[in-house]
């Protein structure tokens, strides 16, 4: 439903146009009497009809917003900025200089990827739309990087009239924050927005800072309902690894592009430095990905503060296992599935949504020899979630391929914070929020969350629904 242009509202207040209630497309919009500020700007995924809303008209005129803060460079939370843009919005973008060094990598290949598929879908004809379009071009995503502004973490930054911002670690990605705004008024209202929580036992990331003193508190619940294996239960990957070359066969890694595939590459290191694992040809295959490592091997050299002491005081590429390659043009991505020899290859998208993971999903999913490794969430409607419930065929490139390779789920290779973890962060607040608004989870991850919030700590919760509109009390 589209809200009109109205006036300001005399008191602040959120309106929820994504996030709520599910894992995805994350939009939250806070109008005060004096501004219009949207924190995150997601695409929807998974499920087609939380795709669709990716074409729908935005909610409220895209000109009438006055700024964008931006907690983190995933495409849950980045990805509608060229759409937002290209529909008139023309204030500015405020997010962490990591979070834009990602996003000049994460938005462009968005667009790109969006023009490949329709071009793609348009000649195998297998589009219900003639021609196929994509939501947003390369171009597009160049023009909405013009409009970022890059902040430091714990600087106040004045975004709108009347609206300030700190951006706190979150420990999720490389520059993902926790967003604190301080609304002016009488009395002033303060909103501390979660993003994605990272884990306190992240390989290379500094753990989340504490929340600040809040009137309300959004905080996500993708893993609200659930606790992550003990972080040995990764003896699952060496194990699967060894059975897959016993066999002959190869692993095939979906990861997200930004940080999951640092966070693979680092295990694989420590399995062939401890002898753990025979020295396998090991493919990085998504310029993306690429491209993010090479952000988080600059943010190690340079020795920022959100890397851990400890690891940016490695020497070496910390991210090569030892016979590392990089497949960056189309050429070297097909030729891999011309390789017959056990090998590992790792390729986004996290969810096999879409991208170069999709060709080698359909070229080794039929063969029982390989394993398919799922090492994240994987959202409700998306070919992971499929994979991962059991399914006997996936539908691939206008096509139905067959699932004869072994599948293992692997959640312990998350980089967000379970329900438990989620708990303390809230709990390390200086001053319990009066409410939680429990946001950017499926619905019910999202209820046990809330009412685990309500029992345990003591805070009013709850799981607004999507398009609510509550006021900043």
């Amino acid at each position: 439903m589209r809200v009109s242009a109205t006036p300001h509202p005399s008191v602040p207040i959120v309106r929820f146009l994504g996030g709520a209630r599910t894992v995805t497309g994350s939009r939250f919009l806070v109008e005060t009497p004096s501004a219009r500020v949207l924190v995150d700007c997601g695409l929807f995924q998974g499920e087609k009809e939380l795709r669709l809303r990716n074409w729908r008209d935005f909610p409220v005129p895209p000109s009438s917003i006055d700024a964008v803060a931006l907690t983190h460079a995933h495409v849950d939370h980045s990805g509608y900025l060229p759409a937002l843009v290209k529909q008139g919005f023309e204030g500015p973008i405020f997010a962490t200089r990591s979070t834009l060094e990602l996003c000049r990598i994460v938005l462009p290949d968005s667009g790109h990827l969006q023009e490949e598929d329709a071009a793609y879908a348009n000649r195998k004809g297998y589009s219900k739309h003639a021609p196929a379009l994509p939501l947003y071009s390369e171009a597009d995503a160049l023009r909405a990087l013009e409009r970022f502004c890059a902040v430091a973490f714990d600087e106040e930054v004045e975004i709108a009239a009347g609206v300030s911002a700190r951006f706190r670690r979150a420990g999720h990605i490389l520059g993902s924050a926790a967003i604190a705004l301080s609304i002016d008024g009488n009395p002033p209202r303060r909103l501390v927005v979660s993003g994605d929580l990272g884990r306190g036992n992240h390989p290379v990331l500094r753990p989340a800072d504490p929340p600040p003193e809040a009137d309300a508190i959004l905080i996500e619940s993708t893993y609200g309902d659930r606790l992550h294996p003990h972080p040995t239960a990764v003896v699952a990957f060496e194990e699967a690894i060894l059975r897959t070359v016993a066999r002959g066969g190869s692993v095939v890694i979906p990861a997200f592009a930004v940080d999951r595939t640092e966070v693979i590459l680092l295990e694989l290191k420590r399995l062939r430095r401890e002898g753990r694992i025979p020295d396998l040809p090991i493919y990085v295959d998504s310029p993306m990905a690429l491209a993010a490592l090479g952000v988080y091997r600059n943010a190690v050299a340079s020795r920022t503060d959100e890397v851990l002491a400890e690891f940016a005081s490695a020497d070496g590429d910390p991210f090569d296992p030892g016979r590392l390659i990089e497949a960056h043009g189309t050429a070297e991505s097909r030729a891999i599935n011309q390789q017959h020899f056990p090998c590992i290859i790792i390729s986004a998208s996290g969810m096999a949504t879409g991208g170069r993971v999709l060709h080698h999903l359909a070229n080794r999913l039929p063969d029982p020899r390989n394993t398919i490794v799922l090492p994240g969430f994987q959202a409700s409607g998306t070919r992971g979630r499929s994979l991962q419930e059991g399914a006997h065929s996936i539908k691939l490139l206008g096509r139905y391929v067959p699932v004869r390779a072994e599948i293992l789920d692997l959640p312990a290779f998350s980089v967000h914070a379970d329900r438990d973890e989620l708990l303390a962060w809230l709990a390390s607040a200086e001053k319990p929020p009066e409410i939680v608004y429990v946001v950017h989870g499926e619905p019910e991850a999202a209820e046990s969350l809330s009412n685990a919030i309500e029992r345990e700590l003591g805070v009013p919760s709850v799981v607004p629904r999507d398009g609510e509109c509550v006021r900043l009390r």
